[in-house]
């Protein structure tokens, strides 16, 4: 027997494959419009930049060079005062796709300090640690400020005056501190990240929690409700979409505590030790390359946590 395609069904299938790809499409232009913009302005940016050391180059040597000569080099310089979009594209690929993250060493395996997947992970497990510890912490203020006036008077505006410290400035004292009495390595550097995520998670927490109305305090009031019972079934449920949006926030403003942590203990691991790295040898597409992994780790983080929350919200049956 021959199998048979039911024309009916089969262009509704094909116009809903091309809606889909249409859809996509739509979603991606602009994306790839603003990349393509940025990209060409990079470009332009590096030119004129690097063009000043091609021309001391050439009058110091007494060289001939077209236009276009001068153009290609000074896209190709080793240490360019802005590298070229390909430039640090091909040492964000040599330093990950091309170099193991694990190394043998005199018979053992050990981690390869010239792998970017390698400080990369140095910096995230602090981050991690740090982000954990703000959002803790962040939680249990927010709810402590909303049910107790007291603290709301307080801690709050206390919260906020700590954000006018420079990190810059806190972060040599907190590690300092913390040697004198032990403390090395992950936990300085977590403390840093945590206090710079921790006051996104209270402000947002706060509002999650002040959000539900007086028709629903009511409500439950009537139904003689706890104050305990009315957390739990009422501002809690209510404040999860404010919390991921502080969440966002604060895992970006975590791996920023953690690579600002790196920089002042002149640290050997890590994405803060490569900017130190490539600052102390003028390798700047070295810290080109650094930078963008530190970005891409935060996209991947806020990626992750934004999947949670589609997740969480479904589940709770918030309308996405």
């Amino acid at each position: 027997m021959s199998a048979t395609v039911d024309p009916a069904t089969a262009p509704g299938a094909a116009a809903m494959l091309g809606r889909g790809a249409s859809a996509v499409a739509r979603a991606l232009l602009p994306v790839l419009v603003v990349v393509g913009v940025i990209v060409v302005l990079w470009y332009a940016a590096a030119m004129m930049m690097n063009r000043a050391w091609t021309l001391d180059q050439i009058e110091r040597r007494g060289l001939e060079m077209t236009a276009t000569e001068i153009v290609v080099d000074t896209l190709i310089q080793e240490r360019p005062v802005l590298p070229a979009p390909h430039q640090v594209v091909g040492e964000l690929w040599a330093t990950t796709m091309g170099e193991p993250i694990l190394r043998e060493r005199r018979g053992e395996y050990r981690p390869n300090p010239r792998s970017l997947f390698f400080h990369a992970w140095q910096t995230l497990a602090p981050t991690m640690l740090g982000f954990a510890i703000g959002t803790l912490a962040g939680i249990l203020l927010a709810v402590g400020i909303v049910h107790n006036r007291a603290m709301d008077l307080s801690v709050m505006p206390w919260a906020i005056a700590s954000q006018t410290i420079p990190i810059l400035a806190i972060a040599p004292m907190i590690i300092v501190v913390l040697n004198s009495i032990g403390l090395e390595g992950l936990i300085p550097k977590s403390l840093i990240s945590a206090y710079l995520s921790f006051f996104p998670v209270v402000v947002g927490m706060v509002k999650g929690l002040r959000s539900p109305g007086a028709m629903d305090l009511d409500l439950l009031r009537t139904y003689s409700a706890s104050g305990t019972e009315t957390f739990w079934k009422l501002r809690l449920p209510a404040s999860v979409p404010f919390l991921f949006a502080s969440l966002k926030v604060g895992i970006a403003a975590a791996l920023v505590g953690t690579i600002v942590a790196e920089l002042p203990t002149g640290a050997r691991f890590g994405l803060g030790a490569r900017l130190l790295t490539g600052s102390y040898y003028g390798q700047t597409i070295q810290i080109w390359s650094a930078l963008f992994m530190a970005a891409i780790c935060a996209a991947a983080l806020v990626g992750i946590l934004g999947l949670i929350e589609r997740l969480v919200l479904k589940r709770m049956g918030f309308a996405r």
